[in-house]
């Protein structure tokens, strides 16, 4: 396995591909979404979406605008966990800037073989697998260019995207607690 490095030492990655960064989100909580403003806004029950001062909101945006393709399929527990229901909500920013997210649940997702890990994969040559602790903490990723993380992950890709819900769709689905 290579080294593990740190996640900003990828973010060349979101500005430099050529066509596709694609997203397998598996976690049931990401422990950086309680430091987000929109955590608390969250919390009291507020709405929020696109921001045009986020700077991933203006990096999806300058890349779509580019035709290039920001994908994710996160996977979603029955009922979803606190952390999803953040996804989901803050998720409609992600879209509005130009990214296409979609969900599935994770019974379907272990039904079809999915992996527990998430990743990134650009252009169907880069694998950057993350490393995240049990409190959902990142611990660094490590970037993967061999053919057989490669094709795993696209493999992954395809059976996800194939039967995931795209997120406005399954955001209607799911009954709010707030």
């Amino acid at each position: 396995m290579p080294d593990l490095v740190s996640f900003e030492d990828v973010s060349h990655f979101f500005e430099n591909f050529k066509h596709t960064a694609w997203r397998l989100e598996t976690q049931r909580a990401y422990a950086s979404d309680l430091t987000s403003p929109n955590w608390v806004r969250f919390q009291r029950g507020e709405t929020f979406g696109y921001n045009p001062d986020s700077p991933w909101h203006v990096n999806v945006r300058e890349q779509t605008m580019q035709g290039k393709r920001f994908e994710r399929v996160r996977l979603v527990d029955q009922p979803p966990t606190e952390g999803q229901r953040f996804l989901l909500a803050s998720g409609l920013g992600n879209v509005e800037a130009g990214e296409d997210i979609r969900n599935l649940y994770r019974s379907d997702a272990e039904d079809i073989g999915l992996p527990d890990y998430d990743f990134w994969l650009f252009d169907s040559r880069s694998v950057v697998k993350f490393v995240i602790d049990s409190g959902g903490t990142t611990l660094g990723v490590h970037v993967l260019e061999d053919a057989e993380s490669v094709v795993r992950a696209c493999q992954v890709r395809d059976a996800a995207w194939h039967h995931a819900v795209p997120t406005r769709e399954f955001e209607a689905q799911v009954p709010s607690s707030v």
